[in-house]
């Protein structure tokens, strides 16, 4: 067993191994995830100026990483695992660091006041306690309701938007997708590719970012995006027999890196090149990447450690760096900072969202998930034993 696997056993105590490459992966995609954002600023709302420029792949990137494992770890118990059991796994795992993302998002929200958020300066202490409850139950809010100016069905966190779809998955995954064989799977799977490719060439600002808002466009988007990574994720695990190869996790982060951080292309005369690009790398990219981390073997020690560390930060550093990040774009804006100074700034949340993250990992979220789990998995673990 690696310490990745003790640490989740210590959790859920019927759980299967993990792919250590893979959560390794997921890190790395959530460190670029922190870059794409904090270097947004500076692109003045022009895509084609984002810098780290495909970073919001990594949110389709990890649906697929989530497909896959879903399918991993849970295709083959339901014989034995009831919906009941298998939600209170999924809120157990995900719902706690969602309402430390939450609360970090409150406390910051009146710091971030700037022209940049123009809702902020009007909201009362009250409004944003009432978005605040609600974000803790991860249920979205319209845009009647946003106290930023941006539309997002959670003003306080946006990055909880992607949390919303996984949940969705999961129902899907839990309800329907888990009956269907293989060739439907791929028939899904292909109408799916179909769709996120007319997404991304059609798209009025060449990309396939968005997913984020509880309006008709915003939606579309959200589910196009969710659909054709998580059946490939599931189909990829169930198709593709799991070894053991060798060390694949320096290539496939590489790989991931410079697909992430891809300079735009196209430019502003071919808009369809760019879309083209971000459906093309979901569809055919993100599953080489997928399987080789999942058929690689860690080798030595110190990879195993930094590997293991990149796992256990990957979610903490997803959901509780943007309330920072908000903070650093209202300084920008108030200020009018130039990006040779801003630059540095923006760099040196590095460290502070690491240790912020490693803080409610250790100091938090484990501890929270084992009590969760000895209270209210136990039984189910019981009843499992007594029916083998």
């Amino acid at each position: 067993m690696t310490m990745s696997d003790l640490k989740t056993a210590s959790v859920f105590a019927d759980s299967k191994q993990h792919f250590l490459i893979l959560d390794a992966l997921r890190g790395v995609a959530a460190l670029m995830v922190v870059l794409f954002h904090v270097f947004e600023i500076y692109s003045d709302g022009d895509h084609v100026k984002q810098f780290i420029n495909h970073g919001y792949l990594a949110v389709d990137f990890f649906f697929m990483l989530s497909g896959y494992v879903m399918a991993h770890a849970y295709d083959d118990r339901w014989d034995t695992m009831s919906l009941k059991a298998f939600f209170k796994r999924r809120l157990i795992r995900l719902h706690p660091m969602i309402i430390a993302g939450m609360v970090i998002g409150a406390l910051c929200f009146f710091f971030q006041e700037s022209p940049m958020f123009p809702n902020i300066a009007n909201t009362s202490l009250g409004q944003m306690l009432l978005i605040f409850v609600i974000g803790c139950t991860l249920v979205p809010v319209p845009p009647s309701m946003d106290i930023r100016g941006w539309t997002e069905m959670h003003p306080l966190n946006g990055p909880a938007w992607s949390l919303f779809f996984e949940y969705i998955a999961n129902i899907l995954h839990a309800l329907i997708l888990r009956h269907l064989s293989k060739l439907v799977l791929a028939v899904l799977l292909g109408i799916a590719a179909v769709a996120l490719i007319h997404l991304g060439v059609t798209s009025p600002k060449g990309d396939i970012i968005g997913g984020w808002s509880i309006d008709a466009t915003q939606l579309h988007i959200g589910f196009t995006r969710l659909l054709f990574p998580y059946l490939a994720g599931m189909l990829l695990r169930r198709a593709v027999k799991v070894g053991t190869g060798k060390n694949t996790f320096v290539g496939t982060a590489l790989l991931l890196i410079a697909a992430l951080g891809m300079p735009r292309i196209g430019g502003y005369e071919h808009l369809w090149a760019n879309g083209l690009y971000d459906s093309l790398t979901v569809i055919l990219l993100f599953p080489i990447i997928i399987y080789f981390g999942a058929t690689g073997k860690v080798v030595g020690n110190a990879s195993e450690k930094i590997c293991t560390f990149l796992g256990d930060i990957s979610y903490p550093i997803y959901i509780i760096h943007y309330p920072i990040v908000y903070i650093f774009y209202a300084w920008v804006t108030n200020n009018q900072v130039p990006i040779e100074e801003g630059i540095w700034v923006g760099m040196s949340l590095f460290p502070l969202i690491l240790l912020l993250s490693y803080a409610a990992l250790k100091g938090y979220d484990e501890r929270v998930r084992k009590w969760l789990a000895k209270k209210f998995l136990t039984s189910d673990l019981k009843s499992k034993t007594a029916k083998n």
